[in-house]
Order: C-alpha cells, then structure tokens, then sequence
C-alpha cells in the first residue's frame, strides 16, 4: 500500500462548480510528487485537502495506513510552506525556525540541539540572528523550509514556494528543496505551475486539468510520451496530425491526404491524435521515403540559436525548429523527415 492516498475526492465550493472529480492520488513514502496545471485545475485545492484545510464531500485522504480525512489540520504533523514564505517579521531566524517546536512544549535544550541541526542542514547557521528584513527572498525561503522541517514532520506541503523569486534564484532553490529532500527523505508534494521547476526535481508529476489527473508519471515519461491531447499541447507539444490506423499493418498510420507513417507505439483503440515537437522534426535524407512530409516553408521566427519554421504541408501546417547554420526562406520547398520514436499517439481531446 502506498503512503500517501487521496481516493475518490470530490470537492465542490458550491453546488455549481465542483473543483476535483472522484480524484485518485498514490504517493510512495520518500518521493517528491508535483501537481501541475493551469490556474482553476484544482492543484492548490488538493494540497489543502491534504493540509487539512479543506474537507472533502467525499473520498478519503489516508497516510502510513491512517485515515486522516476528518482530522483538522493541527494534528496532522504536517510542515507547510506558502508562496508568501509567512515568516514573523518580529522573529529572528532562530525563533522563526524554534516556533513550532515551542507550541508543541518540548524542552529547551530539545528544541535548541534541533534548530541548531536544521540551520545547519538548510546553511542558515551564520545568519540565525538576522530578522526576515535583513534577508534576500532565497534566504528567507531557506527559513521558510526549515520551520517546515525541523517539526520533523511526516510530509512536506510546498505551494508555490519559488513563484516570488527571480529566475536565476528560483534555480538554484528547486536544487536546494530537491536536496534537502533527498538528504532528509522527507514525503513531499509539490504544487506548482512551472515546467521546467517541475521536471526539474520531481519523482513523479500528476498533471491535473478541470479537477482530475490526466496523466501521473516520471517527468522522462510525460515529457516523451504523454498520454492525451490535454497533456501534449500543455507541455510544449504544438503539431498535431489527423492519422487513422492503416487496415492490415501495425504501427502504420495515415493523414487524410495519404501520407502514411510509421509509429513506434501500441495504441488500445481509443480516438487519437499524433503529435510531434517542433525540435523533434529534422529534413529528410536524400532518398528518404518513409514517415516524410513534403511542404512550403512559410513564417520564420528567429529563437537566437535556432529558427523556427511554419511548413505548409498537405496534412496541415507544422512548426519546426532548425539550427541556425542553414536558413530557409519564405517559398523554399522542403521535405520533412518525422521519426517513428518521436511521432507520438495521444488520446484525442473531447469537443
């Protein structure tokens, strides 16, 4: 059995708009698991109904084999940091960090031999005299995770926590939170709605779209085969073609103007779309003749090291992205070379 399960959660804010539908959730003790989507899909709504702050209408939420559904959010043991880092401005880091360990009574040494480990875990020793104001926002978020966690707490809830800082910290703190993770093998679930951050530190990744999981995989799986449309045009996939199964060989595809392809993936039989990233096509070679698509080249972007190419082909328009070193122009005909491995077959999105 897992550690962490939501089963069958149903959460509605009113009687209108029900938020998450029948959700399921599996999470194996040490992992760090990220909910991705788009703003309204329900991530923050399930990482509330795991913090305790919201009760499902229905479902159970269980940890290490207990129940905890219906118990409120101060007995759950849970560490949580916020997107606004909610550290007392009054505190120095040392009591920040000390506060919820003096709320639960323990001894004065206790508490001053774990806050002295976690600073040093989180490398916030030197600095555990300084208040909240006197800190950079990656510091602060350091103190932050470090009240979460030397709570010694069963999971770690993150919401967003990287979202207030700028681009170049916000890398090297999803290191930092991926280390720590690892380090202190602490269950962790992650909300966020970035990509790259995402894929970057995850176990596991459950995108989330209108209150289900469309997909629950490694970040390697979703990235190379997502499972529908939903999940393909989310994570950066941008050319989709209209291919129906060939009668009478496997793995062959046809577009409606009947070029075939090959595609290197079993499908159940479900309605379908193929799709392929604009990196992942290349020219065909000369004397190519399979999985190759003949087109005009029309609109040309510049992205710096590469160029990216709108082709007009007979089963519809496709980006493309080229290397810089050849430069195609408006009109120059092309013939466009899409790899069965990289060619990819997703449930169909509904009307």
């Amino acid at each position: 059995m897992a550690f962490m399960t939501l089963e069958q959660i149903d959460v509605s804010y009113d009687k209108k708009k029900q938020i998450l539908k029948g959700l399921d959730l599996s999470v194996e003790k040490g992992e760090l698991v990220s909910l991705l989507g788009p703003s309204g899909c329900g991530k923050t709504t399930t990482l509330r109904v795991v913090a305790g702050f919201i009760e499902p209408q229905n479902g159970t939420f269980t940890l290490d084999g207990e129940d905890l559904t219906k118990v409120p959010v101060h007995k759950r043991n849970f560490g949580i940091v916020f997107q606004s880092y909610a550290l007392f401005p009054h505190l120095s880091v040392y009591d920040n960090v000390a506060f919820g360990l003096r709320t639960r009574k323990m001894a004065k040494e206790t508490i001053d031999q774990k806050v002295k480990s976690i600073l040093e875990v989180c490398g916030l020793s030197e600095l555990a005299e300084r208040f909240p104001k006197e800190m950079s926002g990656g510091q602060r978020q350091r103190v932050a995770l470090a009240r979460a966690l030397v709570i010694e707490p069963k999971l770690l809830l993150l919401d967003e926590p990287l979202s207030n800082l700028d681009a170049k910290l916000r890398i090297s703190m999803r290191v930092e939170i991926k280390r720590l993770q690892k380090k202190l093998g602490i269950t962790t679930l992650f909300v966020t709605h970035d990509q790259e951050e995402c894929f970057s530190i995850s176990d596991k990744v459950a995108i989330m779209d209108q209150g289900v999981i469309e997909q629950y995989d490694s970040p390697e799986n979703i990235y190379k085969r997502p499972a529908t449309e939903f999940v393909a045009r989310f994570i950066g996939f941008e050319n989709f073609l209209d291919l129906r199964p060939s009668r009478g060989a496997e793995h062959i595809f046809k577009a409606p103007d009947g070029s075939s392809f090959c595609v290197d993936m079993d499908w159940g039989g479900e309605p379908f779309v193929g799709t392929i990233r604009p990196d992942d096509i290349r020219l065909a070679e000369r004397g190519q003749k399979d999985n190759v698509l003949p087109g005009v080249v029309g609109v040309r972007t510049f992205l710096g090291k590469s160029y990216q190419y709108e082709v007009e082909t007979a089963a519809g328009v496709l980006k493309v992205n080229m290397a810089a070193e050849k430069v195609f122009n408006e009109g120059d005909g092309v013939r466009l070379y899409l790899p069965e491995d990289k060619l990819v077959l997703v449930r169909k999105q509904s009307e």
